[in-house]
């Protein structure tokens, strides 16, 4: 099925921290929105090939976000990175695969950024053949890695590495992990199942400690909020929100004062609404009616107003289609959805039809999301 949209803008580029340069040393910051400075950007011409259809796209680089310019797409989002404040201390920036569209993004903010490479090779037998290179160059550095931990394949050699550069006797090590992926579909139900979230935080919690203490661990929108209670005392979780990104990005709109916030169901609400409580809020709720669970609204009136969905990932889509169709029932003039994290298996994205205006039961007028599963962004947002 192919997908439609207008007026989008793609936020696919998480920063690193509020201050790039205080990484290593505090907790930092991986999304960030920013309006737009069009006396500073840089343009460059590129062209998206998804949704079945050719589309052209324009990267503005100014604190780093970019802009959609097509008249036909319905995925979009923006983030923008803080610029580094001069005299800061050296920061070595290691990275995956993944990760290096993004990395080499935050290295260009900044001469306190330094790219350090690893050669992520693999033996005849499949395991990982990894190597640091100029390993005696980082001693006495702060070092931050950049992972992404998007399928069990991945994760053992990224590990690897996030073991093995704090024992180069570092001054200190930030390990950023925007989308912790474990978890988000489990459900501890009868004895038996196994909480694969406590497993991972396990893992990470064993990080051996620096010279300046243990691993500070940052990560955004953590679907269980429970599972911030799975981590031991060595290391240092930092637990962040791309929730201002969207706030930032709803002041933006012709129609910001016609906002209203609508959560798909008492876990959103729980999860953020405390960062949005300035909005009027909608609250959904999941019903079982026989063997189907249907959205019902239990709370707010989208009659009339511009309603965003929010909420921390999206697989599927299912619920959020639900949810945008019982908001259109009930007169939303306009309906827009965020999530943090994109998960889209099985390319679930092409569900989405676009609102060209006046249909809100037909699609969304916009789709934000932030690029912390990079496969996603690669995939279906290529520019």
């Amino acid at each position: 099925m192919a997908a439609t949209a207008s007026r989008a803008t793609l936020a696919r580029d998480p920063a690193l921290s509020r201050d790039i340069q205080t990484l290593a040393k505090s907790p930092p910051h991986l999304l960030r929105l920013s309006k737009h400075h069009s006396n500073k950007n840089l343009n460059l011409k590129s062209e998206l090939r998804s949704f079945e259809r050719s589309h052209q796209w324009s990267l503005e680089t100014d604190r780093l976000h970019v802009t959609h310019n097509s008249s036909s797409s319905p995925m979009s989002a923006s983030a923008t990175m803080d610029s580094a404040s001069k005299g800061s201390k050296k920061i070595c920036l290691f990275y995956c695969a993944e990760t290096k569209a993004l990395a080499d993004r935050v290295a260009a903010e900044s001469d306190a950024i330094e790219l350090r490479n690893i050669n992520w090779r693999t033996f005849d037998d499949g395991f990982p053949n990894l190597f640091i290179s100029n390993a005696h160059g980082i001693r006495g550095q702060h070092v931050a890695f950049l992972a992404s931990f998007s399928s069990p394949g991945v994760i053992f050699e990224q590990l690897s590495i996030i073991y093995a550069l704090p024992r180069m006797f570092i001054s200190s090590f930030t390990l950023v992990l925007p989308f912790f992926p474990t978890g988000s579909s489990e459900r501890m139900e009868e004895e038996g199942d196994i909480a694969t979230a406590f497993t991972l935080a396990r893992i990470l919690s064993n990080i051996p400690i620096s010279r300046g203490g243990p691993t500070s661990l940052v990560i955004f929108d953590i679907h269980a909020l429970q599972e911030r209670f799975y981590f031991g005392e060595n290391v240092l979780p930092c637990f962040e929100s791309g929730v201002p990104l969207l706030k930032s990005r709803l002041q933006q709109l012709p129609d910001s004062d016609n906002i209203t916030i609508a959560f798909p169901d008492d876990g959103a609400w729980k999860r953020f609404h405390k960062q949005l409580q300035h909005f009027p809020v909608i609250i959904c709720t999941k019903v079982r009616e026989g063997n189907q669970r249907i959205v019902r609204l239990k709370e707010g009136n989208p009659k009339g107003r511009h309603v965003v969905i929010v909420d921390d990932l999206v697989q599927s889509g299912g619920t959020l289609i639900e949810c945008q169709k019982l908001l259109a029932d009930n007169g939303a003039a306009k309906i827009s959805a965020y999530v943090t994290h994109g998960i889209f298996p099985n390319r679930s994205w092409e569900r989405f039809q676009h609102d060209n205006g006046g249909a809100p039961d037909k699609g969304l007028a916009y789709f934000w999301i932030t690029d912390s599963c990079p496969l996603t962004v690669k995939e279906g947002f290529q520019r």
